[in-house]
């Protein structure tokens, strides 16, 4: 059945949520459960509202309905950890923003897991945030980009927003807002310019299939060894978590195999670097003189430790998301917006070249 279009000159009923259950086919409760985010469907069962909630204008009219009676003045962010200084100075963008937009910041933290960050979502649209903020690393697999696109339907639905912050879109068809930066441009620089230095035998500190900011990482890096003709070595990628303590793990088992057979060391954060640092003074190897070492983040401790390392705006992160949640929100095309902000390497005193460098 197609709903018609009103003419000229009449005034069209608003979109009920009977009108989508009778358009696709099903009760007004199924509708209701898939809406809200939480209903295990079918997937031909939610193909069919959802196609049904497109064609009717239900998402449409159900915003204007909502945003025209809000009364929230709640921000939410959702983040793995408060302790991370990634996490916070994001975090504290977000509560910058969000003040002087005259709203409250509501900050939930996760853990790193999917269902805890899943379960605080919908917490979030219960309490009526007019956007809900997700900040970083996660495993999108399938069941996770099939929920979570539930649940931002589900905030567009209650005139919310779902704003995911330094990690990759969910889809086309689902309505969120994008604000990331460039992992992979970042990674590219910072491994060019330790190649430029005549570095070949780079290990990477970090590596972790299937999270989005490691692997993000790690493709710029293989990118640059790939444009200088630079062989990959697998063996020269460590697998390790994003903590301190990983990057001096990660090190010391490396040296306890055998003596370095690697001149430098690219850590997929600075908190790892510090640690890897550690390691290798240890074992009373130093940085830049007997290996050089990059980060990226640029926060605590990369300027403690005379790091060289990529600069992320962590901040402006936050505070772009923010202004796209309240003020832009969707593009004239229907599309949702997405944001790339840009990354540049901060060079201090942790790279020594291996070969003169040539004058200009």
């Amino acid at each position: 059945m197609v709903r018609r279009a009103a003419s000229e000159g009449e005034d069209r009923r608003p979109t009920t949520i009977r009108d989508v259950a009778a358009h696709a086919g099903v009760s007004v409760a199924t509708v209701s459960r898939i809406l809200s985010g939480t209903y295990p469907s079918a997937p031909a069962t939610r193909s069919k509202v959802m196609r049904a909630v497109r064609e009717l204008d239900y998402v449409a009219n159900a915003n204007a309905r909502n945003l025209a009676g809000a009364s929230s003045r709640s921000v939410a962010i959702i983040v793995n950890s408060v302790v991370s200084p990634h996490y916070a100075h994001v975090a504290q963008g977000v509560q910058t923003q969000a003040a002087l937009e005259g709203k409250l910041c509501i900050v939930g933290t996760t853990g790193g897991d999917p269902e805890r960050e899943l379960a605080t979502v919908q917490l979030m649209r219960q309490e009526h945030a007019e956007c809900v903020i997700l900040v970083g690393n996660v495993v999108a697999d399938d069941a996770y980009r099939e929920r979570m696109g539930d649940y931002a339907r589900a905030l567009a639905l209650a005139g919310s927003r779902l704003v995911l912050c330094g990690r990759p879109a969910l889809g086309p068809d689902v309505p969120a807002l994008v604000v990331e930066y460039d992992n992979t441009g970042g990674a590219y620089a910072i491994t060019s310019h330790l190649l430029s230095a005549g570095h070949r035998r780079i290990l990477f500190l970090g590596r972790r299939a299937g999270h989005t900011t490691p692997d993000s990482r790690i493709a710029g890096y293989r990118n640059a060894l790939a444009d200088h003709r630079v062989p990959h070595d697998p063996g020269l990628e460590l697998d390790g978590t994003m903590e301190r303590g990983e990057g001096y793990r990660m090190i010391r088992q490396r040296l306890e195999a055998g003596p370095p057979d690697f001149t430098a060391v690219f850590a997929v954060n600075d908190q790892i670097a510090a640690g890897a640092r550690q390691a290798l003074r240890e074992q009373g190897l130093r940085v830049p003189d007997d290996i050089s070492m990059v980060g990226f983040d640029d926060l605590p401790p990369a300027a403690d430790i005379d790091l060289t390392t990529v600069h992320v705006p962590h901040e402006e992160l936050g505070r772009t998301a923010v202004r796209m949640a309240l003020e832009r929100g969707r593009d004239k095309t229907g599309q949702a917006e997405h944001v790339m902000l840009g990354t540049h390497i901060i060079v201090r005193d942790s790279v020594r070249p291996l070969r003169p460098t040539p004058q200009p």
